[in-house]
């Protein structure tokens, strides 16, 4: 357990301007094991990561005895070097993850990966035209899947969709159909998944003047049923929201809820009528009050978070105006960017600066706060699961907190590089975007079952403090047109396990796959 004292140190928290395309994927101790294995199926009751804010879309998972220590050797399963940074979230299922990629400055590609193994299943062309703008790029919005298809948005309004073997489904060009994005730190709201339709909400004004509106889009087919307009009275730069739909589900009722331009919504997801409106979340009516921060429901409480001043709590089942009538309790305590996490009994704010604040979340009473974790942006959500809280700020730094009433730093854990995505959990693994890496951190469980070929040699490297570093190889994959460029030959690396200075040949049997690889 670490002191609540904190002090300041360098961290990495500006998006570098050239990213190195060319590094191994690297396969820690941990990982040795699960690659020198054969992977059991997953069980009927393992949670998947299926969407931006995890199962229940309020970043709160069920996982247990989850890592709380690591650093980018120690804990680690697999680390794929990664092309660029990006806000978008992996989402994980089954043995698949699924991520929104940004290549170099022209292309936004949809990867799709062995969830043992970070090994590249398949990657897809989304659209050209990435581009930087501020801190983001136009990859940050994340992929959602149901387990049998997958659908993923991009920053410059492609959304398309696959089936999970990369059979591209549907595409659609939204700025084609309504006009361009005209938010001032581009387009980063991810799609909600529910009843076969995606609800994908463009709420702008700083760089157009057409108005914000809100789609339902028929998930197999890719064709709009409903488009409904969401007229706001934000000026300037406030009407643009960067957060995504939240469900809300009541006495047998289902509503879409919207947060931006000053107010949040809620919506039949039938017709798209706007069914209720709480319009004060800029009561002062500023003109850079942008929300980025996503609504959430919770036991039936509808959260509402702003840059700082106010955040609201509603009951459901209002009509019409509900700012007077359905507001449980508000708060000054306001997160900005990061989304905040409850389990119902606790309300845990993270704001941009590090700052934390606990409420009980029916009441709104204060519990603790302000308490300061590691200083630096915090950009990234936090994440609730198996009794901690998970919060990753844009230097890399996760700072693992207890949950509960009482103010209690567990961990911190250092990456050292730049993060604006949010943690994925899942079947006992931590998944954190980096802008060099994305990192398997922990052990799956359920765990892999040792073959009784090639885990000794997997383990004997453990022992010995050896790492499973892709060498400069060919890997075996069944088409080598599916390999991500990660590097500029197109190339995929082979694994060799270095022991000490000795390197060795390896034969990798993994589900069934021979896996081959020599030495460069």
């Amino acid at each position: 357990m670490l002191a609540r004292g904190m002090h300041c140190e360098k961290t990495r928290e500006h998006p570098p301007e050239e990213i190195m395309r060319s590094q191994p994927l690297v396969f820690g101790p941990v990982g040795a094991l699960l690659a020198a294995a054969t992977i059991a199926a997953g069980s009927a009751e393992a949670e998947n990561w299926p969407a931006w804010r995890g199962p229940t879309g309020d970043g709160v998972s069920t996982e247990t005895n989850l890592p709380v220590e690591w650093n980018t050797e120690r804990n680690i399963a697999w680390k794929l070097p990664m092309p660029a940074w990006s806000g978008s979230t992996p989402i994980v299922w089954g043995d698949r993850i699924f991520l929104n990629v940004a290549i170099d400055d022209e292309d936004i590609e949809l990867w799709c990966l062995d969830r043992d193994t970070g090994q590249p299943i398949w990657t897809r062309h989304l659209s050209g035209g990435n581009r930087r703008l501020r801190k983001q790029n136009m990859s940050s919005p994340s992929p959602v899947t149901d387990g049998e298809h997958v659908w993923v948005m991009t920053g410059t309004g492609i959304l398309k969709a696959f089936d999970v073997d990369g059979n591209e489904l549907w595409t659609r060009d939204i700025p084609a159909s309504y006009g361009r994005f005209g938010l001032n730190w581009g387009y980063a709201s991810s799609p909600l998944l529910h009843g076969g339709a995606l609800f994908v909400q463009v709420l702008h004004g700083m760089r157009t003047d057409d108005p914000s509106y809100v789609l339902r889009i028929d998930a197999p087919s890719g064709e709009t049923v409903w488009r409904v307009e969401r007229p706001s009275l934000a000026v300037r730069e406030s009407p643009d929201a960067y957060s995504t739909p939240a469900l809300l589900e009541y006495d047998g009722t289902t509503e879409i809820v919207i947060t931006g331009g000053d107010a949040v919504t809620g919506h039949d997801p039938e017709t798209g009528r706007e069914l209720w409106r709480a319009d004060g979340l800029n009561p002062t009516r500023q003109r850079d009050y942008r929300i980025v921060a996503s609504p959430l429901v919770r036991d039936g409480v509808i959260y509402a978070p702003t840059r700082v001043r106010p955040l609201l709590a509603l009951r459901p089942g209002g009509r019409g105006d509900v700012l007077d009538s359905h507001v449980i309790w508000s708060t000054d305590d306001g997160p900005d960017v990061p989304t905040p996490v409850t389990d119902g009994e606790y309300f845990y704010v993270v704001n941009d600066r590090g700052i934390v604040y606990v409420t009980d979340a029916k009441t709104g009473a204060p519990v603790y706060g302000p308490e300061r974790i590691r200083r630096g942006t915090y950009s990234a959500s936090p994440v609730l699961a198996d009794g901690k809280i998970y919060v990753t700020n844009e230097g890399g730094m996760t700072t693992v907190l207890r949950d509960g009433p009482e103010f209690e730093v567990l961990a911190e854990n250092d990456f050292d590089d730049y993060v604006l995505s949010s943690p994925a959990v899942s079947e006992g693994q931590i998944f954190i975007r980096t802008t060099g890496h994305l990192y398997a951190i922990g052990e799956r469980r359920p765990a892999a079952v040792a073959a009784e070929q090639g885990a000794g040699g997997a383990a004997a490297a453990q022992e010995a403090g050896g790492v499973i570093v892709a060498g400069q190889v060919r890997m075996g994959v069944e088409d080598e047109r599916e390999a991500p460029p990660v590097s500029e030959e197109r190339t995929w690396r082979g694994l060799a396990i270095s022991v000490g200075a000795a390197a060795v040949l390896v034969v990798l049997v993994v589900g069934g796959r021979r896996w081959g690889a020599r030495r460069s």
